[in-house]
């Protein structure tokens, strides 16, 4: 059965531990969320932690035991299937009284949806009869929000068995089994940070992402884009492989939480508009591969493309912003991430870093080099996992125990891959430093590049663990946290039903009355960081030759600029002051070209 989506946001993937289970407590309500499937000993630990909780007993899955990360991933979303199911059941027998589980339901709903306006207008009949009659309507129209997952391409480290690959059996390719293999319908499973052939090759031999008869889907594939180039890419390699991309996930480069995909000055509103103009060409080119590659597997071509829709995540903070993101460039849904770090209710966040989130200033947040994947990486300070490694570092301890190995991809001292934020590979990399004879100022910044490196497979999963009280990985329990710059703008905690009001402008939530709207807070981003990247070239000699790349930069952001002087018409809020900071961005961006010479006059 195919649930129709009755909310206009869902809540992204988060971290490792920040919405492992928000599913749990979200879906209930028909609101969307997404599982990280990357970390099967944290899934192993939420199996743990959910199975006394609805008084079944709790059977380990062993690492002895074979496809032992598939089994837990599939087991995991089984019982977070089966606990979401019951708890709809129990709504729908719930009574229609303040207070209760049936009336949040529809009282979170948008207030443009039939269901939000049919509840509302039982609640103002005096007809006893029509009441019941509509209250009975309104219980068979409960439904759940999906349950996704997301599986980060880039993370596909091969496993080894006697310090051999095993082949079909590496990272990516298990979760993906794991995901397959579960319960779920009305589900998708939605891939980040690039194409991975060996990933999209195994799904195309999976017949549970096939389509159905009504042209629907039980379990559909989503692709998180950074631009219409990817998608087009992406989309033609899976369509003739014969698999439909139900989703275009498009985020911003920059103006995001977690690892971040920075493009040359490219900003989301051509990107957005360059995907409006050319929608119908991407499902109509799509659609033709598609139904050639149905019939190479001797099926019947269809007569008409299933469903693409587009949704949208980076940044966005206010009501006026999502109306923009749906009425303007016609956006199916609205990621909201960050903020929702501050709900307990959706998410999973340990009360220290909680009351960190809710402190986080301008200067708190940075885009960091810490990831092991060589990735930019938005990055909280002073968390617990900031703290520890700094002490680390101070004692001469340098690097982290390695013991989950998801980011394990570096092979450039050993055969088998390690880990940069491994002790491991930090004993050899600064040993090596020491014999290179470099200038003391370089030698102490290729030392700094080393040491900033940060285990994210602990740190990001270790929320969970605190909250539930549930041993990950012991005595390890420091956190990081991701947030994007968008934090800042909110300072306390939320209850659910308080965001989701934000969300849908029956409320305000935002701190910052000097909030600037996110197409321009994502164009200040990109700013600073390539006046960063000018001013590393300049102090590295390096101008010349990047030329081509800046001159791009600079040619993207004025391209940005021009397109927002366009649509400052459509801004629903504080238009002269959208306009004003777009002037002040460019005279800033034309100083740097000038400062650098990038653009000989």
């Amino acid at each position: 059965m195919q649930y129709p989506e009755i909310h206009h946001f869902h809540i992204p993937v988060m971290g490792i531990a920040f919405t492992i289970d928000s599913p749990i407590k979200v879906a209930k309500y028909g609101i969307s969320s997404v599982i990280s499937i990357v970390e099967d000993k944290l899934i192993e630990m939420m199996r743990e932690y959910y199975y006394p909780q609805i008084k079944q007993p709790y059977i380990p899955i062993s690492k002895q035991e074979p496809n032992y990360r598939a089994n837990r991933i599939t087991d995991y979303l089984n019982l977070v299937n089966s606990i979401v199911q019951t708890q709809i059941e129990k709504i729908k027998k719930a009574s229609f009284e303040k207070g209760s589980e049936i009336v949040k339901y529809f009282e979170l709903l948008p207030d443009d949806s039939m269901l939000k306006k049919l509840y509302l207008q039982s609640v103002g009949t005096t007809d006893l009869n029509e009441k019941i009659k509509i209250e009975e309507l309104l219980r068979n129209q409960v439904t759940p929000g999906s349950i996704d997952v997301n599986i980060m391409t880039k993370i596909d480290r091969d496993l080894y068995k006697n310090g051999e690959i095993v082949q079909d059996e590496s990272e990516a390719l298990e979760a993906l089994k794991g995901y397959a293999n579960s319960n779920l319908k009305n589900s998708s499973v939605i891939f980040s940070a690039g194409m991975n052939p060996r990933l999209y090759n195994y799904l195309a031999n999976l017949r549970e992402f096939e389509i159905n008869k009504d042209g629907t889907f039980n379990k559909k594939v989503i692709v998180k884009v950074s631009d219409y180039r990817s998608a087009l890419i992406q989309g033609k390699y899976l369509a003739k492989k014969g698999v439909w991309v139900s989703e275009f996930r498009i985020e911003s480069g920059i103006n995001c939480g977690g690892h971040a995909f920075v493009k040359d000055g490219v900003l989301l509103g051509p990107i957005l508009e360059e995907f409006k103009i050319n929608k119908r060409t991407l499902v109509a080119t799509l659609f033709e591969y598609y139904n050639v590659a149905l019939l190479e597997k001797n099926k019947n071509a269809l007569n008409r493309p299933p469903i693409i829709k587009f949704s949208v995540q980076g940044g966005i903070g206010e009501y006026q912003e999502t109306q923009l993101l749906r009425d303007y460039f016609n956006i199916d849904s609205t990621g909201w991430g960050t903020p929702f770090l501050l709900v307990p209710e959706a998410t999973t966040v340990d009360s220290k870093t909680l009351e960190l989130l809710c402190n986080a200033k301008q200067e708190n947040i940075f885009l960091s080099n810490h990831s092991p994947l060589g990735v930019k990486f938005h990055y909280l300070k002073n968390s617990s996992s900031d703290i520890e490694k700094k002490e680390r570092i101070m004692s001469g301890k340098f690097g982290s125990p390695c013991t989950e190995k998801h980011l394990a991809l570096n092979t450039e001292f050993t055969k088998e891959p390690i880990c940069t934020a491994s002790k491991k590979y930090q004993k050899l990399k600064l040993e090596q430093l020491k014999t290179l004879q470099l200038d003391e100022q370089v030698y102490q910044q290729k030392v700094n590049e080393v040491l900033e490196k940060e285990c994210l497979c602990i740190g990001l999963s270790n929320s969970a663990s605190l909250n539930y009280n549930v041993d990950f990985v012991k005595p390890l329990n420091a956190v990081t946290i991701c947030p994007g710059p968008n934090i800042v703008n909110f300072s306390k905690q939320a209850t659910l039903k308080q965001m989701v009001d934000h969300i849908y402008g029956r409320t305000n939530l935002i701190k910052n009355s000097n909030r600037v709207h996110m197409f321009i807070a994502e164009l200040y981003l990109y700013i600073d960081y390539w006046k960063d990247l000018l001013e590393q070239d300049f102090k590295n000699n390096l101008l010349s030759k990047n030329t081509k790349n800046h001159i791009a930069f600079f040619s993207n952001l004025k391209k940005g600029i021009r397109f927002y002087e366009s649509l400052k018409t459509n801004i629903n809020k504080n238009v002269s002051r959208f306009a004003k900071e777009l002037a002040c961005a460019e005279v800033e961006i034309d100083y740097l070209n000038y400062k650098y010479a990038i653009i000989q006059s």
